[in-house]
């Protein structure tokens, strides 16, 4: 919190109150009026805490409600016989997720190895509450560290052992998720621009609510994950283009998708921490003020959502031929992981150009997939880790120097983005953490999704993966079926015309 020690002093107001009255009762009067002043002055101070640290929690709270949002849209988009696996590992992600982030990961993420910060904070948070340290702030932080679990487990739908789910979220809230968090956003991290000195390119990294710390991350994580494990029986096996293995449910993939887009204003706007803050001269000088900056980022961040959404519904028509709802809603989502970056450094018209760029890149990136036999049910390692990438660079590129000045310090020659005349080493700064994450998560998740593959903890049997999860491995199915329906075969009845054969083998419902 951002406010100023005002001070009294009785010697000063005695001159004030003398007056020809007696020097003892003006002096009494004055050491009074002071210690009244002290009080009242203290009383602000303590509200600004508890404003900032309220604020802090509500946004908490929202970004606790994507993974509502994550669970329903990746539900919907995955067939009705898995989805009790899917709902599980959401579960899962923000269970195991709490205790190993509790356990390590705070300590990895803002540790400071200088004075024995991560020592003393494994098992535990011994130096809490501090004025800038509370209890908040780690319940925030684990948000954000269970949201790119849950962007992993998209990727790897449908065909994945449970074990694995377990092992792998533990390994990336516990580790993977944490280093990266601590190079870029910890005042101690090498790439951080909160650093007081030796920024990287005299800048370091603007990454403000984490397209690269968060998105990127569990992009990266999915798509080593799925292309380890291999695509979904039946996704690639017909000659003339790949087989499209439709969710379940499209309403289910909307509710999803407008759960996220409401926890999306704690994610961006959240990150501020703080919302109690002058940016004027001195304090009541101007209305202008860090509660401005947060209702400006509330603003990119939908600019840059509404923007790509429409893009997509355009795009898609031209290039499939039909409007498609749950196209429309991953190029939201895309819009939204793009602008994560930048969210607080553009201006407004900056962020529609980012939500229309994410559109292309998400949309480009699922025909390469599509070319390259890559099988993502969710379309997370292209959503997150394709749009998360361009976010990072679109900030290099749009970021405004007058708020990286007011958000990062006063430094007026700091560096800003390249098309607004800042130069190129806030982008060159930003190209080095798109290389460090593919690199930092390809080497530490690639490896563990393939000592799980080759003992064979990854991949369900195939015969399993036909049947479906749900009947297999949680004991029964999401939903209620008549025995008349069970033997008609709605549990591997095909949907649509000439693929009814091939799609009725895999199970389509």
């Amino acid at each position: 919190m951002a406010s100023s020690t005002i001070s009294c002093n009785a010697s000063d107001l005695i001159p004030l109150l003398s007056g020809g009255a007696n020097a003892t009762a003006t002096a009494a009067a004055a050491e009074f009026i002071c210690s009244r002043f002290e009080t009242v002055s203290g009383k602000f101070t303590d509200a600004g805490y508890a404003i900032d640290n309220t604020y802090l929690l509500f946004s908490a709270y929202l970004v606790f409600s994507m993974q509502l949002g994550f669970a329903m849209l990746c539900a919907g988009s995955v067939r009705a016989k898995n989805t009790m696996n899917i709902m599980l590992t959401n579960v899962i992600d923000a269970a195991a997720g709490g205790l190993f982030y509790y356990l390590f990961g705070f300590a990895f993420a803002y540790g400071a190895p200088s004075n024995g910060f991560i020592g003393k904070h494994f098992f535990g948070m011994s130096d809490f509450p501090k004025p800038t340290f509370d209890y908040p702030f780690f319940l925030y932080q684990w948000t954000f560290a269970i949201a790119a679990a849950g962007i992993t487990s998209g990727s790897i739908a449908e065909r994945t052992q449970f074990v694995a789910y377990l092992i792998y979220s533990s390994f990336l809230t516990g580790l993977v998720y944490p280093i990266v968090s601590h190079w870029f956003w910890s005042s101690d991290g090498w790439a951080s621009p909160a650093r007081s000195d030796n920024l990287l390119f005299q800048s370091g990294v603007i990454d403000f609510a984490g397209s690269g710390v968060v998105h990127m991350v569990g992009g990266i994580a999915g798509l080593w994950g799925a292309l380890i494990e291999g695509p979904r029986i039946g996704r690639f096996e017909q000659r003339s283009k790949p087989l499209t293995l439709r969710g379940h449910s499209a309403t289910l993939v909307v509710l999803g998708t407008f759960l996220l887009w409401f926890g999306w204003y704690g994610f961006n706007p959240g990150s501020f921490a703080i919302i109690f803050k002058s940016y004027g001269t001195s304090p009541g000088s101007s209305f202008y003020g860090q509660w401005s900056a947060v209702g400006r980022t509330a603003v990119t961040t939908t600019l840059a959502g509404c923007t790509a959404a429409l893009t997509t519904l355009f795009g898609k028509r031209l290039i499939d031929g039909y409007w498609n709802v749950t196209d429309v809603c991953n190029g939201l989502l895309g819009g939204f992981a793009a602008i994560t970056s930048g969210c607080s450094v553009v201006e407004p018209w900056a962020a529609v150009i980012c939500g229309f760029v994410a559109a292309w890149v998400l949309m480009g990136f699922n025909k390469l997939a599509d070319k390259l036999q890559f099988d993502d049910p969710l379309e997370a390692a292209q959503l997150h880790g394709g749009c998360g990438a361009w976010g990072i660079i679109f900030t290099g590129l749009f970021a405004d120097k007058t708020y990286v000045s007011e958000i990062y310090g006063g430094d007026p020659n700091r560096p800003f983005g390249l098309f607004m005349g800042g130069g190129g080493r806030l982008l060159a700064a930003h190209v080095v953490q798109i290389v460090v994450i593919v690199g930092w998560v390809s080497v530490t998740m690639g490896t563990l999704f393939f000592v799980l593959h080759k003992m064979e903890l990854l991949r369900i049997p195939s015969e399993d993966e036909v049947a479906g999860m749900d009947p297999t491995s949680h004991g029964g199915l999401a939903y209620m079926y008549t025995e008349e329906e069970i033997k008609n075969g709605i549990m591997v009845r095909g949907v649509g015309g000439e693929d009814d054969h091939v799609q009725g083998h895999v199970g389509v419902l």
